[in-house]
């Protein structure tokens, strides 16, 4: 796997291209830690999940606060719907890390988030990343379609 380079600085917006780099990389080291734990499905990512995990990464960069609730009252699945994903079952893990590798790491410490990242039944993936003001804030949407 090619480098990927560290996350933007605290006031820095990472480009698109990095951000998409972040989304593979996270995407990647979730589908290993299913292959090790037996799943045949591999997540895919998902354009639609991927806007409302960006938008609650960024959402939570600018409050500077970690919640799965956003400044809206959302939840993710209300975020999931109005990306235009139509979802059967979908999971949420937010997090504040130094690096895909560090925040996979921390999830996977943590039954709850373990837990989504090893659900089989889940079939795409939405990564966010944002890091204008501090984190970088990480978020990862699974959900399978109906």
């Amino acid at each position: 796997m090619p480098a990927v380079p560290p996350p933007p600085s605290a006031g820095a917006t990472a480009p698109a291209a990095e951000t998409a780099q972040y989304v593979r990389e996270v995407a990647d080291l979730v589908n290993a830690e299913r292959v090790k734990a037996g799943c045949t499905v591999m997540v895919k990512v998902n354009s639609k999940l991927t806007q409302a995990a960006q938008a609650h990464s960024e959402d939570q960069d600018r409050r500077q606060t970690m919640t799965h609730s956003g400044s809206d009252g959302s939840q993710a699945d209300a975020r999931i719907k109005a990306a235009g994903y139509s979802w059967s079952n979908w999971g949420e893990n937010v997090a504040v890390s130094p690096s895909a590798t560090a925040v996979m790491a921390a999830w996977m410490n943590s039954p709850g988030h373990r837990s989504n990242i090893l659900n089989c039944a889940y079939q795409d993936i939405g990564v966010g990343f944002s890091a204008a003001k501090g984190g970088p804030w990480w978020t990862q949407v699974f959900a399978t379609p109906r």
